[in-house]
């Protein structure tokens, strides 16, 4: 998300400069994301600080990875606060990612900012999922907590973010539906949470502007479907005419085998966007059909022509000869 936001922002004339551990780039800076440095110069004085640090969630859930996803949120968090309650000009906003992961495990209805159901504690579910969602509160509350009473504080409860761009979720699932795996998973029944790129970025630039929004904000598409309807309409655009259902248990296996997580794909995510919607920000992707539709679209626009062999030996981390 943040190449996606840095190539957009940078396009649209802004002068970005990226906080990574591994600079090599110009505009690149080096922070550990636990404690402050020369960095911390970067932030005084800026506009706005958007906080996408945090260890990633594609990985099995063992004791260590959670741990590990947990710390490097919430100390890159807290350390994002003190470098701007230290400034001597703070940026007017600070926009921290989030996740929609924070809802409840859910079929009955929607989640929104207002009256959406914060997870933890369902029945019927595997303990470490509200492991997830106890990571997802205290990332938020570490932002809650920084002393910067000069700069306007957003969480981006975001859902999965969609792009053609290699190595992203959709890229994954891409891979599945073409190797005739993309079928309901444990039935289908659980809800997919999405958006398309464009409007996260979007999305984005309309929070950095509006003034008078503050808090937890969903970022996801109004219209989350069921996992076995978002498949099919994933399947129907690239042209795979089947995709093999799996059982629970099969998708253990092949979580396994990609070294991820079945939470990802069967925790139901039904979230919408109340407060954007309400602010009266426009989707361009309402639909995830006409979502998947302009993302094959893109992908094949883009010379993507990748071997489907290539394609497995390297999510599986094999050697591709």
């Amino acid at each position: 998300m943040g190449t996606l936001l840095k190539r957009d922002l940078a396009a649209a004339g802004h002068d970005v400069v990226v906080l990574t551990r591994r600079p090599v780039r110009e505009g690149e800076v080096s922070w550990d994301g636990r404690t402050l440095g020369s960095w911390a110069e970067e932030i005084d004085g800026s506009d706005v600080v958007i906080n996408l640090a945090g260890r990633s969630v594609s990985c099995r859930y063992t004791p260590e990875n959670l741990q590990s996803m947990m710390d490097s949120r919430v100390e890159s968090t807290r350390v994002v606060g003190e470098a701007i309650a230290g400034a001597a000009r703070p940026p007017r906003v600070w926009l921290q990612m989030s996740t929609a992961t924070v809802y409840a495990h859910r079929f009955d209805a929607a989640n929104d900012e207002a009256s959406g159901v914060i997870g933890g504690g369902e029945a019927g579910v595997p303990g470490y999922w509200g492991y997830s969602v106890k990571i997802a509160k205290e990332w938020e509350r570490a932002q809650e907590r920084a002393g910067t009473p000069r700069t306007r504080k957003v969480a981006l409860r975001a859902a999965m973010v969609m792009s053609p761009d290699r190595g992203g979720v959709f890229d994954v699932l891409l891979w599945m539906a073409r190797l005739g795996l993309g079928g309901p998973v444990a039935g289908g029944a659980q809800y997919v949470s999405w958006i398309h790129y464009r409007d996260f970025v979007r999305a984005v630039e309309f929070l950095i502007a509006r003034d008078d929004v503050e808090g937890p904000v969903n970022v996801a598409a109004p219209e989350p479907l069921p996992q076995r309807e978002f498949v099919r309409a994933l399947r129907g655009a690239w042209g795979v005419p089947v995709g093999l259902p799996a059982t629970a248990w099969m998708a253990e296996f092949g979580a396994l085998a990609i070294r991820s997580d079945t939470e990802l794909l069967l925790k139901s995510r039904r979230v919408v966007p109340g407060r954007l919607l309400d602010a009266g920000f426009a989707f361009d992707y309402v639909r995830w059909q006409e979502a998947a539709d302009d993302l094959v679209r893109r992908v094949r626009r883009g010379g993507e022509r990748r071997n489907v062999r290539q394609i497995l030996l390297q999510q599986l981390g094999l050697p591709v000869r």
